[in-house]
């Protein structure tokens, strides 16, 4: 059963993920409907974003409580060292000829009710996962438009890959990873697809997560685990997303926050034995990552990803009409009226103006076709979430830019007289 409110919310959060309060919020929702894997995303989220958030802390406690099955939240009692000696119970008598043998059997069967078995689960989802994980059948021929970065993506990675001995020829060390960075909502997790499918490997999508966890050191763990199962499944591809929040700057850290081992963990995986892996991340705020992450074998090379051009707009546009009733759509209007629109926000025009025919249609008992005064009434009321993300861009290009890092941003900035 769908969920307006929720809907709603989670839209708000893809337009704007730094919003703290308000992803917490939506955790809370999430939580209370028995969500708690999404809410447990988003919590994460926070928390890598404000690690000593305490709202956040007992949110996660609280989730955490709920998907171990534990129904009592409450803080665990300050345990005191008892006053009087632990009531022991007789050890179990030597069995056999050997005077000095231990029955050992007895003693387990004595203590089972004492020490019972973790009810933790036995297995490794996100190991698992990996080791099922499918080979996609999208290409790069299946994006549409974005030519420019299926031109630097072929040449930059793609192509060193495929042609191992030739880049050897030029000094051209294989391995190494890709880091694609942009405004949220702009097809990074789709590329990242394509590329997998180009060379025909295994993919896996990591979300902070599958990687971040409220007990010590097991974080590491879990990102070791990656590593050592997609090693076993090679030739494949690990694509983390969100990959800032696993990989921040440790100069943000307070020594004793336990990120900092995780963004540790992370700079010894990359740079191991990884042939036939290759490790792809995505972020919004690549600013905010560690320099080690972009030292080379590590995410060596980056790539902007930008909002449609007007070939994948009018694609998006197309492939979420067509399946509608629709009627007098002029799609090359259309098309000129997003630009900077994400993705994301196409996909909220063209759901905004079928429900805008939907009511219409519901009010008069007839189906009402969805029509381009819809779609441009929508244009008009959902401004594109790009806007933040460039405006913060704006600042990186030009007073952070000392490596020339962000040359490509800056030009394109630029060239749309942001900068």
């Amino acid at each position: 059963m769908s969920d307006p409110l929720l809907t709603s919310l989670l839209a708000a959060v893809e337009a704007a993920p730094d919003d703290v309060p308000l992803r917490l919020h939506v955790a809370e929702l999430l939580l209370a409907r028995d969500r708690g894997p999404e809410a447990l995303q988003h919590c994460s989220a926070v928390l890598a974003r404000t690690p000593g958030d305490a709202t956040a802390l007992a949110l996660l406690q609280r989730i955490t409580a709920k998907l171990s099955g534990i129904s009592d939240t409450r803080p665990l009692p300050t345990v005191h060292p008892p006053t009087e000696p632990f009531p022991m119970r007789a050890l179990p008598a030597p069995t056999g000829n050997d005077p000095g043998a231990f029955d050992w059997a007895g003693a387990e069967e004595q203590l089972k009710d004492v020490s019972p078995a973790p009810a933790f689960v036995t297995g490794d989802p996100v190991t698992e996962e990996v080791e099922r994980a499918e080979r996609p059948s999208v290409r790069l021929a299946d994006v549409a438009g974005m030519e420019q970065v299926k031109e630097r993506l072929e040449l930059a990675f793609l192509g060193p890959m495929r042609n191992p001995g030739m880049a050897r020829a030029f000094g051209k060390a294989p391995g190494g990873g890709l880091l694609l960075y942009g405004p949220p909502g702009c097809g990074k997790t789709f590329l990242a697809r394509a590329v997998a499918g180009e060379l025909g490997a295994g993919f896996t999508e990591i979300g902070i997560a599958d990687v971040l966890d409220m007990w010590v050191g097991t974080s590491e763990r879990n990102l070791a685990a990656i590593f050592a199962a997609a090693r076993r499944k090679a030739p494949h591809v690990l694509f983390f997303d969100e990959v800032d929040a696993l990989g921040q700057k440790r100069s943000h850290l307070t020594h004793s926050s336990t990120l900092r081992n995780t963004v540790n963990t992370l700079l010894a995986e990359m740079s191991g034995e990884n042939e036939g892996v290759y490790v792809l991340g995505a972020t919004n705020h690549p600013w905010d990552i560690d320099s080690a992450l972009r030292r080379p074998g590590r995410f060596d090379r980056m790539l902007l990803v930008l909002p449609p051009d007007e070939p994948a707009r009018a694609a998006i546009l197309r492939g979420r009409l067509e399946q509608r009733p629709v009627e007098g759509i002029d799609l090359a209007r259309l098309v000129k009226a997003t630009e900077h629109f994400s993705g994301a926000d196409l996909v909220h025009v063209c759901d905004t103006a079928a429900e805008r025919a939907l009511a219409d249609s519901m009010r008069t008992g007839r189906v009402r076709p969805l029509s381009m005064k819809d779609l441009l009434t929508a244009v008009k009321e959902i401004r594109p979430s790009t806007g933040p993300w460039f405006a913060t861009a704006r600042n990186v290009a030009q007073f952070a830019n000392q490596d020339g890092g962000y040359d490509e941003l800056a030009a394109y900035l630029k060239k749309n007289r942001r900068l």
